[in-house]
């Protein structure tokens, strides 16, 4: 149920959004268009550096848990942490922590083409609604990967946030506002 009330909520919320920049949008988009307009590629832009930074995370994470492990006398260490594998091999409380703080980041990749995308698509006609939702996007990324690569192996502690779950309503306004203006 609440599932369904957040969906209606932001259906709602974006349908009224919309016809509002559309009706009156027009007086403020006239005289400072060009820059309401470039804040969507501004917040993808730190979201892409940030998505640099947040890889640095990894790497350091891949030598602090491999040295645990090792510490601890696991085997193979070295063949199931470091590069070229993405994850580490095997099921140690270790692995099981490398691999969500890995997980972090490369769950940003599944989303974030299509936000950016859609979000460039979006700006175009609804630069207010658009930059909101990018923004939205922008902070429950953060949040949901902060939650991800805190977890120490238990990923359904990934949500521990309460901003996280957000992603994905600043994922879906951004599908949403370039799907409109493209069509």
């Amino acid at each position: 149920m609440p599932s369904k009330l957040f969906l209606g909520g932001f259906a709602t919320t974006c349908a009224l959004s919309g016809y509002v920049e559309l009706t009156y949008g027009s007086s403020l988009l006239s005289s400072h268009g060009t820059q309401l307009t470039a804040v969507t590629p501004a917040i993808l832009i730190g979201t892409g550096f940030w998505t640099l930074m947040h890889g640095f995370k990894v790497g350091k994470a891949r030598t602090k848990y491999a040295e645990l492990a090792k510490k601890d006398g696991e085997k193979e260490v070295d063949e199931r942490f470091m590069l070229p594998n993405l994850y580490a091999q095997g099921t140690s409380k270790h692995v099981k922590a490398f691999n969500c703080v890995q997980r972090s980041h490369q769950h940003i990749f599944e989303t974030f083409t299509s936000a950016v995308v859609s979000g460039l698509a979006g700006a175009v006609t609804f630069p207010i609604c658009t930059s909101i939702s990018t923004l939205v996007y922008a902070v429950g990324r953060y949040y949901l990967s902060k939650g991800y690569a805190e977890s120490e192996g238990d990923a359904s502690k990934r949500y521990k946030y309460p901003l996280a779950k957000y992603t994905w309503l600043g994922y879906l306004g951004n599908i949403v506002f370039g799907m409109v203006s493209c069509g």
